[in-house]
């Protein structure tokens, strides 16, 4: 069973927005047995809508559309369906009841355009979306299924989990997908290949391996599909016992989960605690820290500390390190992390200072130059990166690489 997800709108495609709802649906989709064939994202154009519809019908089963669903005249999704499928318009109660009761929730004027929401090509079963005004339509043609939603992420997820998914589900008699990840660091990915050539070789035709590379890490995702759930688990199990056998010394772990996460679980598990000390990077650790839940029970919390002032008075850096060899130094970053082991009273922490950029380098420190200290109570480790002159890419760049410098000195001490 193919799919392909097609997402309208012309903030796609001009970088307003990043479309996340493919990524979230097509992982649902997975999740239940259906393959994801293509994703297209097209712009609010009646020809290349038509064009897209036509497309994916040649290759896919189940086609599943966002966007472009609004009340203004730059939502043509609807009339473009109507046109798709040579079908007329009709006024669907269900969903203008709907529209009612969302506007009298806010106390807010119901006017024709509004209740516009409510039409829909006349052949299409309406399914209706509790979460806002854009009625989700289902579609059926030639054995195949076309499924337009809205494209606001929170509306399309309910939809999706309560009404699109348990359809398709109890439809089709679908495949067992199985996944499993294995989060590898410090071997780059040519490195890697070689060392697990003949696992990879061995691997029968309905298992895949798969190499997702990124900043120092390497994810290895052994795939497989079949009739038989139970099966299919135990024999990816072998396969992927075999590899980090071969390869433990660079195994994070084996979960599809970010390094970040599998810090936070190490550090759980040994009764560890963490704080940082940013500069360059402005919080971007804590917060790639304190995206997952339960993380409080290891980070403490921590300083973004730009100015020599509060470097001094926060972290206890010394006026005189900073004085004699600047805020993007050895030294100084060792004083930011030890000092945030004391102030902070933690087990481990992390420090970075460096020049992001675009400007503010020199010839000794030239944009990109980066000094990152890890700290326990007995230990710092310290060391310098010079990255690129892109600003964003340096301060992401800057939180790989100190969260693999505090999982190797965890991995020391332990």
């Amino acid at each position: 069973m193919l799919a392909e997800i097609i997402t309208i709108g012309d903030e796609i495609l001009i970088g307003q927005i990043v479309d996340t709802n493919s990524a979230w649906m097509a992982k649902q989709l997975n999740s239940i047995g259906v393959s994801v064939k293509q994703i297209t994202s097209v712009s609010d154009d009646e020809n290349h809508i038509l064009e897209a519809l036509v497309d994916a019908e040649k290759r896919a089963d189940i086609i599943l559309i966002t966007g472009g669903l609004g009340p203004t005249k730059d939502d043509i999704t609807k009339k473009t369906l109507a046109k798709y499928f040579n079908m007329g318009f009709r006024r669907d109660e269900g969903a203008l009841e709907m529209v009612r009761q969302i506007f009298e929730k806010y106390k807010r004027p119901l006017i024709d355009i509004n209740m516009q929401q409510a039409d829909v090509p006349d052949g299409c079963e309406v399914i209706v979306n509790k979460n806002g005004t854009a009625p989700c339509m289902w579609f059926e043609r030639n054995e195949k299924i076309f499924v337009s939603m809205p494209g606001v992420p929170y509306e399309m997820m309910y939809l999706m989990d309560d009404e699109i998914l348990p359809r398709v589900a109890s439809r089709f008699k679908l495949p067992s997908i199985i996944h499993k990840t294995i989060l590898t660091a410090n071997i780059g990915e040519s490195f890697l290949a070689k060392e697990i050539e003949e696992i990879e070789d061995s691997l029968p035709k309905h298992i895949k391996l798969a190499y997702l590379p990124k900043l120092g890490q390497v994810r290895l995702r052994l795939s497989a599909t079949g009739d038989n759930e139970n099966i299919l688990k135990a024999e990816v199990e072998v396969f992927a016992q075999q590899i980090i056998e071969k390869v433990k010394k660079f195994v994070v772990i084996d979960e599809d989960i970010p390094l970040e996460q599998a810090i936070i679980n190490m550090m759980k598990k040994r009764s560890l605690t963490l704080s940082t000390a940013e500069s360059c990077t402005g919080g971007y650790i804590a917060h790639l820290i304190t995206q997952h839940p339960g993380c409080s029970s290891v980070y403490w919390g921590g300083a973004v500390a730009y100015a020599y002032e509060l470097k001094e008075s926060i972290l206890g850096v010394k006026e005189n390190t900073l004085a004699k060899f600047g805020a993007v130094s050895e030294e100084t970053v060792t004083e930011m992390a030890e000092g945030a082991i004391k102030h902070f009273k933690t087990d481990y922490a992390i420090a970075v200072s460096g020049i992001a950029g675009p400007d503010g380098g020199t010839e000794d420190k030239p944009v990109g130059t980066v000094w990152i200290a890890i700290s326990s109570k007995n230990k710092t480790i310290a060391k310098v990166f010079n990255f690129s002159n892109k600003r964003i890419q340096n301060i992401e760049r800057s939180a790989a690489s100190a969260l693999m410098m505090l999982l190797n000195l965890l991995r020391e001490d332990s």
